[in-house]
């Protein structure tokens, strides 16, 4: 759960900022902050529940890069069919739909890849514990 909730942290910044530059409405911006990355946060906990199937968690596919990627198709889908829905404007849903996701997936690679040396050194540390004698 930690790792959702910092990640959400991040979209919600990255969210707000993309989405008033593009409206200059601070409510629906704030709107669109609010909403597009609470369906997306919703959507990254059912993402990593996915990718941490044996299959997935044990095969070639389980890189950042893959993740990433389809952690980006989602994303790109729900930011538009939200800002679309919140705006009534495909223009903006488009480009909302294109360069918030973008930011993200950028901010979604290098949040991966922290959360995966943290697992690591967890998973090291933990080793270790293990191999200490505990007499």
């Amino acid at each position: 759960m930690k790792k959702t909730i910092s990640f959400a942290g991040l979209h919600f910044t990255v969210a707000f900022t993309v989405a008033y530059l593009l409206t200059g409405d601070l409510l629906i911006g704030s709107l669109i902050a609010m909403i597009e990355p609470i369906v997306n946060t919703v959507a990254f906990y059912f993402h990593e529940k996915a990718w941490q199937t044996k299959f997935l968690k044990k095969s070639h596919y389980s890189t950042p890069a893959s993740k990433t990627i389809s952690f980006a198709v989602i994303h790109f889908t729900i930011a538009f069919t939200v800002v679309y829905l919140l705006t009534g404007d495909a223009l903006i849903g488009g480009m909302m739909a294109m360069i918030e996701p973008a930011i993200n997936t950028v901010v979604y690679y290098f949040h991966e890849r922290i959360w995966q040396r943290k697992e690591q050194q967890a998973d090291h540390h933990n080793l270790l514990n293990i191999m200490v004698c505990q007499h």
